[in-house]
């Protein structure tokens, strides 16, 4: 099974619109102020961490510097930008985002942002999770008002479903590549692997809220009641639900080729064959 992508929201606060760029400009202000590649630098982590996972699962001891290699080609970082890019360029460039970018830029917009990547980036540490969802447990346990908050966050950015979807997208997209290099020795039908990933939608959605629920957490424990609710309130803009659209979108497109990419190289190993 293939790891939810988890894209975290970002704040959408609209504010007096400043001088407006070409749309092309604006896209690109706007990936930088969102620090899209220091997020797809931490993907790409995950991402080559992921791989470990699949060789032990699939074909114990016998991927080595050879599935490494692979794994890393898969993952790379200028094609994961390159198109994430292409896809905000192609969403966003007929809108109108200067209010998007006028934030982004702003002090509290760079706080935001440097607090979610600061927070993924503490993630790839195993211990850090377990604390986090040690965390979250304790919240739970305290009926915490900050919950209250973060679900209605959620619920506002769509998290859940947003990610559930692309989770079994990129868990189709994993069989297909499986199917196509011939892993098995029988046929598996389109029909098997639908249900197959079907079956593991109960088990998706759970680890992603809580997955979620923890990160949002431990990213936004610093963030005031007052500042949270205004990220609830803003993100059901039409200009926050744009950008919320086209980011799912960029990396659902970046994870299913990921996928069936890991798919097929897996298959050459559970087959027995070189890559």
């Amino acid at each position: 099974m293939l790891r939810s992508v988890l894209i975290p929201a970002m704040l959408f606060l609209t504010v007096a619109l400043p001088v407006r760029a070409e749309p092309s400009e604006e896209v690109d202000t706007l990936a930088r102020a969102l620090a899209l590649d220091e997020l797809i630098a931490i993907m790409r982590q995950e991402g080559l961490d992921y791989g470990d996972e699949l060789q032990a699962d699939l074909f114990p001891g016998r991927g080595g510097d050879r599935w490494d290699a692979a794994v890393a080609r898969i993952y790379d970082g200028g094609r994961m930008a390159g198109t994430l890019r292409d896809t905000l360029g192609a969403e966003l460039g007929d809108r109108d985002i200067g209010p998007l970018v006028e934030f982004f830029t702003s002090e509290r917009g760079a706080r935001i942002i440097a607090l979610e990547i600061s927070a993924r980036r503490a993630l790839l540490d195993p211990e850090v999770e377990e604390a986090s969802i040690a965390r979250l447990e304790e919240m739970q346990a305290d009926s915490a008002p900050r919950l209250d908050l973060i679900e209605d966050f959620v619920e506002a950015n769509n998290l859940v479903e947003a990610n559930v979807a692309g989770a079994l997208n990129s868990n189709y997209a994993f069989y297909t590549g499986l199917a196509d290099g011939k892993a098995f020795d029988f046929e598996l039908t389109e029909e098997q692997m639908l249900a197959d990933v079907w079956s593991q939608e109960p088990e998706i959605r759970d680890e992603t809220r809580a997955w979620l629920f923890s990160y949002l957490a431990m990213a936004y424990a610093p963030l005031s009641d007052e500042a949270l609710e205004a990220y609830i309130e803003l993100s059901e803009t039409s200009q926050g639900k744009a950008l919320n659209r086209a980011l799912f979108a960029g990396f659902d497109e970046v994870f299913t080729r990921i996928s069936r990419d890991l798919g097929l190289a897996a298959a050459r190993f559970i087959a027995g064959q070189d890559i």
